[in-house]
């Protein structure tokens, strides 16, 4: 068996640094690396814990606009969705079992609850005495019905 030891490679063939400093060509690489995982790093609200605000999609039809979002593990009595000041507010608590530590079957341990949120902004032309909601299989569906005068009319135009 033969081993092969690595050697850096020579940079000799790049035009000195003012100094006589060689530059190497990967260099404030590692420190780019390091600035893109702390940005990324930065959206999320801490090592293993959980988002606190609830992903949603919002879409259009003609006649509606639906807020979609997914709660996986949330029972349908523990969501809470509320129309004021022109704000929808979704707010949903999911609670974990309790589930004794591995090393330590006589433990006592307690129940986990997180608690999640989301506001959106409504539009004027949604008629809030008409919104409706659904829930199943983990996907909550909110149903906002634009008012008459906001949904598009088609006018046949008549040639002459």
């Amino acid at each position: 068996m033969r081993l092969v030891r690595y050697v850096y490679p020579d940079y000799r063939t790049y035009a000195p640094a003012p100094g006589g400093f060689n530059r190497s060509p990967w260099s404030g690489f590692e420190g780019e690396i390091d600035r893109l995982f702390e940005t990324a790093r930065r959206s999320f609200p801490g090592a293993g814990a959980a988002p606190t605000q609830i992903p949603v999609d919002l879409y259009e039809d003609q006649a509606n606009t639906y807020v979609r979002a997914e709660l996986p593990g949330v029972n349908r009595d523990d969501i809470n969705v509320e129309v004021s000041d022109g704000r929808l507010n979704i707010r949903a608590v999911r609670k974990t079992p309790a589930t004794p530590a591995a090393d330590a079957p006589d433990s006592t341990a307690a129940e986990k609850t997180f608690s999640f949120s989301r506001t959106v902004n409504l539009s004027a032309e949604v008629q809030t005495d008409r919104i409706g909601a659904a829930f199943e299989n983990g996907v909550l569906t909110v149903t906002l019905p634009k008012r008459e005068e906001a949904k598009p009319k088609k006018i046949t135009v008549a040639v002459k």
